[in-house]
């Protein structure tokens, strides 16, 4: 769509880059487009302005991957202009243009090696009666209510036969900013890629040592935007040298059938990297969908538009792009962001930090309830298991809901094992997650057995510590109450220096919610503990008068100091010796820490603004929006405007430069405010 906001100066809105493209170039060359109404075209050939009497617009899709458009030129000549994927028009070509078709496929092949992406150009001129019958049966079957979209293809395919030739173009296919690197750290993070594209093969190819001559010929390569995690369903063979596996949607169709599917996952398996290119979004969907039943692995895909939606849903993790080529993707996405380099933040940094977080919030909320609950197991052997609680009952209520909850809080929403930039400088930290090293089924055990150890300390050091004491008046300490309140507030301790312990990355709120509740603890007990509560919540509080009765003994308090260190020294130990024989690699990235400085902060990379209300169309697998360009819904017929010559011999577009009225929407000029 041409928009001139401003005298002399034209800018195009086009639903893909590619089309912006094309137009762009025709400009240039001296074929400006102009305007547009439901019923005509107006183009500027060469300072001469043209208008084209537009008939019909044979709308693209999926299956057809191609669109056409039906136009009477001022002379009154009928002709079809058709573009599309180059293996779709070649099969609709004339045989008159076989020895022009070999020298398109050349430029194609060279074209696609460069990294651009291409379509394939033909036109075909019509006949006026053959036209006029064929437009009835256009009309009819476009109002028909059964059956609409088949006969509506029938059409197409009838008038879109022996067309001659045109050419081929190339539009450059830039990476977004970024794009390498990223790739480059998520291998380092042992994340394997898959590229799923629609985009046409230009590489060399080579052949992977193997016994069978049937293997599907591989490359070394380095791109993708699908990845997986190993596992042990589809054994993983090793391979000599670094190859990459590269099969097109034909042998695709092939490789995806059930008696080849499991050797197409074991080829792609042993491979560095996988490439299936000019596949359909079905056969995207079904490539996820075959690692996912027989890897058991974590799946997480990633796509810009709406030929990427059956993948996206099809993966354990969709990530959707907001890029020119429509929302889509992202409306159907579990994450959405504009750049693609920001997938390394979501996965090394954010991914990483929130499944240590969790897996810390796990083990410490299973051991501080093992802990609390298996203390009362030991203590059923001296109450005749007659089911009267340790604590008091306050405690039990409390206990979870108040001294325990905003520490384990905290801990699984601000702690970190090392900063940003330590993540992105190491991205190998990445992999103890894909192996589960922090909870699984070992680690569940090693909790329930350092709860066991705990409880016991918990309740025996107490006991014994209380058996046949007085106090320093010689009145009596020993009695139900007094045990209980230190066996509580031993557990207490050792469950705020065991979350201390684990905490790497301290905050104002973490220290606020661990010494906030201690003393939370402590003001609580001494209120309802004290003598001042005995007339009001006589019956509501039975240990009234327990707190002064046993916090202010000497012993009281060196049995809480001996208990906590017998619970937390093993712990200490324990891990103090596994760091010096068996180091993992956050160990040694966070001793690192400490001797080196912080990494520098990568520079932020300036991102030209762009657009994003466009929606995909040659490459994007939707239907198009022919229908609505000639409904007469969104565009006005108006009049057109005779203009002088645009194009003069210093302002030639054929010129070095480009004059500066013919800048296009996505050439930004410096500074801009664009909305």
């Amino acid at each position: 769509m041409p928009d001139e906001k401003k005298e002399g100066e034209l800018y195009y809105q086009a639903q893909s880059p590619d089309e912006g493209a094309l137009v762009t170039a025709a400009r240039n060359f001296g074929f400006v487009f102009r305007s547009r109404t439901p019923e005509s075209i107006t183009v500027v050939e060469m300072g001469k302005q043209v208008i084209y009497e537009l008939l019909a617009v044979l709308d693209f899709n999926n299956v057809r991957k191609r669109m056409s458009v039906i136009v009477r030129s001022p002379e009154g000549k009928l002709t079809l202009f058709c573009k599309g994927a180059d293996t779709i028009i070649f099969e609709r070509l004339h045989p008159s243009c076989k020895k022009l078709v070999e020298v398109t496929n050349t430029h194609l092949s060279d074209y696609a090696g460069e990294g651009l992406r291409t379509l394939a150009l033909a036109y075909k001129d019509l006949d006026e009666s053959f036209m006029d019958e064929w437009k009835q049966r256009h009309h009819e079957a476009s109002t028909a209510l059964v059956e609409r979209e088949e006969k509506l293809d029938e059409l197409y395919e009838e008038i879109e036969k022996d067309l001659l030739l045109l050419g081929a173009t190339a539009v450059e296919d830039k990476l977004q900013d970024g794009v390498p690197q990223t790739i480059e750290q998520l291998a380092k993070a042992d994340i394997k890629i898959w590229v799923l594209t629609g985009d046409k093969q230009g590489m060399q190819r080579r052949k992977m040592s193997s016994s069978s001559a049937d293997k599907p010929s591989v490359i070394k390569a380095r791109a993708g935007l699908f990845w997986l995690q190993k596992t042990e369903t589809v054994q993983d063979e090793e391979v000599d040298g670094e190859y990459g596996l590269v099969i097109n949607g034909h042998s695709l169709a092939f490789a995806l059938e059930k008696d080849l599917q499991l050797e197409l996952l074991r080829t792609a398996c042993m491979c560095q990297t996988v490439i299936c290119c000019r596949v359909t979004p079905l056969q995207k969907a079904q490539v996820v969908q075959l690692v996912k039943k027989y890897k058991q692995a974590v799946t997480l895909a990633i796509g810009d538009g709406a030929n990427d939606v059956s993948m996206i849903k099809a993966a354990h993790i969709g990530v959707g792009i907001s890029g020119q080529e429509g929302m889509q993707a992202v409306l159907s996405s579990d994450f959405s962001f504009a750049q693609f380099r920001y997938l390394q933040r979501l996965l090394l940094v954010h991914g990483r930090w929130s499944y240590l977080r969790m897996c810390k919030f796990l083990q410490y909320f299973f051991y501080k309830n093992f802990t609390f609950t298996f203390v009362h197991f030991w203590y059923a052997f001296f109450c005749g298991f007659s089911a009267q609680t340790v604590y008091d009952e306050w405690f039990i209520t409390l206990y979870n809901l108040m001294y325990t909850a905003l520490p384990v809080l905290g801990l699984s929403i601000f702690d970190q094992d090392v900063n940003d930039r330590w993540s992105f400088q190491y991205p190998q930290l990445y992999t103890p997650g894909q192996l589960n090293q922090y909870f699984s089924k070992k680690a569940f055990v090693r909790c329930m057995m350092k709860s066991c150890y705990s409880s016991l300390i918990l309740f025996f050091i107490p006991w014994a510590a209380m058996h046949d004491t007085v106090r320093d008046d010689g009145k009596d300490i020993a009695d139900y109450q007094s045990f209980a309140l230190l066996a509580q507030t031993c557990l207490l301790i050792v469950m705020s220096i065991q979350l201390s312990l684990d905490t790497h990355y301290w905050t104002a709120v973490n220290q606020f919610f661990v010494w906030g509740s201690l003393a939370g603890y402590f003001a609580i007990t001494f209120t309802m503990y004290s003598n001042g509560m005995f007339l009001i919540f006589t019956s509501a509080f039975p240990f009234i008068g327990t707190a002064r009765n046993s916090l202010n003994q000497p012993n009281v308090w060196l049995t809480i100091f001996l208990t906590s260190l017998l619970c937390i020294l093993p712990v200490v130990a324990f891990r103090f010796i596994l760091i010096q024989l068996r180091p993992t690699i956050n160990d040694k990235v966070r001793h690192k820490m400490r001797k080196e400085a912080l990494p520098a902060p990568t520079k932020p990379v300036r991102v030209k603004r762009i657009s994003t209300r466009r929606s995909g169309y040659a490459f994007s697998h939707s239907q198009g929006y022919g229908d609505l360009v000639t409904s007469r819904k969104f565009l006005l017929k108006i009049p057109v405007r005779t203009r002088p010559a645009l194009f003069t011999e210093t302002d030639s577009p054929l010129a070095q430069n480009q004059p500066q009225h013919y800048r296009t929407i996505t050439e930004e000029p410096e500074g801009s405010q664009s909305p």
